[in-house]
């Protein structure tokens, strides 16, 4: 038995029609990714008020439970709908009265509600609150113990582990235990068979240790010498006649049977030890204890023989350094499997968390990514995602790149150099990534398409991912002046001009007449688009690739001195170069480059490239220097802002611009236009 699906209506965030939240779930383990504020805690909660946890907990709703629209109005009924699936035919049996019948399928419906009856609720009845079985909630209500039996594991946010497997009355290591079958096993205690030998006392139960112990305490001759002091030479000079008192020395146990194991049950401990010695190493810190108790959770859910086998855990990596994290998804995957020695069943495990170490451990298929008070479930037959698409982001979701889940908008690069600079150009025009919550995606030239596509939902008439995507895609088509200035052909008539096997493409290969190669290239832009849709946007290089671009574009200077420092970063890092030197160098190098290309900007810039080509400059070097070059320009007042943003391509500019919420200002085809024109 699983928690199949969610229905929510009017709780906290979520409110009714359109705003109604429903999540299917898989079998296993499912994680709800997602900002702050998305519903990721709401989700847990909403489960808990249905089904209750085995913590014991007392549930009491809230005033603020209740949604709020956006005109200020404030829900008079909740409505939280658990589906429950999978049913073995011993649950079957134990829930006939509660099924419902879908076609071959036998399911349960917990209907969950609360009705407001008063505004004020300090009243002895403001709420009424029902739990229903049947598709519509009309079927029986349940009882008590079923509801018990349909409870899960709950592992708050900020949880203090080491309190909870600590002794105290109710502690919850105690309820686990209380339910481990074996605790209750053993002989009883008989004082007529006083055990003789150790064979005999490995006998009892708990109960009866418990007993035995007792016995061996009231019969100890230092307390029997106590009892007997306080009753002859004190309690009988305290009386008066007829009174008759006696004082009995004894462990304060009593009851029944069971009533007796929860107190042994409640002075037991769970603590870790040093491994090698097998003794106490010191206070261990909070995520060690942290794993402790998952594992002690995870015992009752996987041994217990009924039940709803359900663990809801808040934010699992709390206090689990990276490495942790990564080991405790693999063990709750395994836990999910029914793959851990000893357990009989496979637990299912609903968790919320703010990890991208987490995020990127988990199957794709199963996440929920929460966005602005909507669930999105990222399985196959929700997303634009293929079989293809999940295979390949099993190997290239690493956490660098999980961290888009958790972002406000998304920018998908294909190289270092663009996830260096652009953090640096944004910031110097004003459009701050890290102050707007953007997450740069380095896919490294693989998947540009597969990673926006987790955006994308299949249903077009459903509600999208409000998360803004842009993919910078480069335009990959040179000058015509290019290739020669590359060392790929040497003149306009080399052969390699028509090798049809070539890997680069130039303009005059689009065709020789200026309208049909403008509308060639217009026609290569649109299929370079040509997967956009919903929040998803690609914009492409204006020209050709990145650096060549920011040359064209009015930065041709920076970048070249940008690549000569990448050319003599070892030597400067080392200090057999003087920084100075190398910079006072290139700009010379740039203005001899200037004069000898004349008025020709396709010349300068494509020589510009050449550094990078054949130059051995590395572009994520030059980036970061670049990078260190315009800050310094900004910082000592020699660019502003809008000087900048006027020097940077289009492409840049507006992809900037989309993910932090400003719409474009103009299109990159459109600027390319006005500039070819005012050439």
């Amino acid at each position: 038995m699983h928690l199949s699906r969610l229905t929510v209506r009017n709780f906290r965030q979520f409110g009714e029609g359109h705003a109604e939240l429903q999540i299917r779930f898989q079998p296993g383990v499912t994680a709800l990714v997602g900002r702050n504020d998305s519903g990721k805690s709401a989700v847990i909660d909403a489960v808990r008020y249905a089904l209750l946890t085995r913590d014991q907990e007392f549930i009491r709703v809230q005033p603020e439970d209740f949604h709020i629209d956006s005109a200020g109005k404030q829900a008079s009924e909740i409505y939280i709908v658990c589906k429950l699936a999978g049913l073995t035919d011993a649950e079957k049996g134990a829930l006939i009265e509660y099924l419902s019948y879908e076609g071959d399928d036998v399911v349960l419906y917990v209907t969950w509600t609360a009705r407001k009856l008063s505004e004020a609720p300090g009243t002895r009845r403001w709420i009424d609150l029902s739990v229903r079985s049947g598709v519509d909630g009309v079927g029986p209500p349940f009882e008590t113990a079923v509801r018990e039996l349909l409870s899960g594991a709950y592992l708050r946010p900020l949880r203090d582990a080491e309190r909870e497997l600590s002794p105290s009355r109710g502690s919850r290591l105690s309820q686990v235990l209380f339910n481990v079958p074996e605790i209750s096993a053993g002989e009883s205690f008989d004082v007529a068979k006083i055990p003789k030998d150790a064979a005999a006392v490995r006998k009892l139960g708990l109960v009866g240790l418990s007993n035995y112990l007792r016995y061996n305490i009231k019969h100890h001759a230092g307390v029997q010498k106590a009892q007997d002091a306080i009753n002859t030479q004190y309690l009988d000079s305290l009386s008066l006649r007829g009174d008759d008192l006696q004082g009995k020395i004894d462990i304060t146990e009593g009851g029944t049977e069971s009533a007796l194991l929860r107190q042994i049950l409640e002075r037991l401990e769970l603590s870790l030890l040093d491994a090698a010695t097998g003794n106490p190493r010191g206070r261990y810190g909070l995520g060690s204890n942290n794993l402790l108790f998952m594992a002690c959770e995870l015992l009752l859910l996987g041994t217990e023989p009924e039940g709803l086998p359900l663990l809801l855990v808040e934010e699992p990596e709390a206090h689990l350094h990276p490495q942790r994290q990564l080991r405790l998804m693999e063990f709750l995957g395994q836990a999910a499997a029914g793959d851990i020695e000893g357990a009989d069943r496979k637990v299912q495990v609903l968790l919320s968390t703010h990890s991208p170490n987490l995020a990127s451990k988990i199957p794709i298929a199963n996440l929920v990514l929460m966005h602005d008070r909507l669930a999105f479930p990222l399985s196959s037959d929700k997303t634009l995602l293929s079989a293809g698409d999940y295979s390949f982001l099993e190997r290239f979701l690493d956490v660098t790149k999980a961290n888009l889940f958790f972002a406000h908008g998304v920018l998908i690069v294909e190289g270092d150099a663009e996830a260096i600079i652009l953090p640096t150009l944004a910031k110097l025009i004003g459009r701050d990534l890290t102050e707007h919550g953007i997450s740069v995606v380095n896919v490294g030239g693989r998947g540009l398409r597969r990673f926006s596509r987790i955006f994308q939902r299949k249903d077009p008439s459903a509600p999208s991912i409000g998360v803004p995507v842009a993919c910078l895609a480069d335009f990959d088509v040179m000058p015509d002046c290019a290739p020669e200035i590359l060392g790929l052909v040497e003149g306009d008539d080399d052969p390699k001009w028509q090798d049809s096997k070539r890997r680069w493409k130039a303009v005059r290969d689009f065709g020789d007449d200026a309208e049909h190669s403008h509308r060639s290239l217009a026609g290569l832009r649109d299929r370079l688009k040509e997967n956009d849709g919903q929040s998803v946007r690609t914009f492409v290089a204006d020209h050709w690739t990145l650096e060549y671009d920011l040359a064209r574009c009015g930065l041709a200077q920076q970048v070249y001195v940008a690549a000569c420092l990448a050319k003599n970063d070892d030597p400067l890092n080392e200090g057999t170069k003087n920084r100075e030197d190398v910079l006072a160098a290139a700009k010379a190098e740039f203005a001899s480059l200037k004069s000898a290309s004349g008025d020709d900007e396709e010349v300068l810039c494509s020589r510009v490239y050449r550094l990078f080509r054949i130059g051995s400059a590395s572009k994520a070097v030059a980036a970061q220097h670049l990078s260190e070059l315009l800050s310094k320009l900004s910082e000592q007042g020699d660019i502003s802002a809008a000087a900048l943003r006027g020097k940077l391509p289009n492409y840049l500019v507006n992809a900037i611009d989309y993910v932090t919420g400003l719409p474009p200002q103009q299109s990159s085809e459109s600027a390319l236009i006005d500039r070819e024109n005012n050439a």
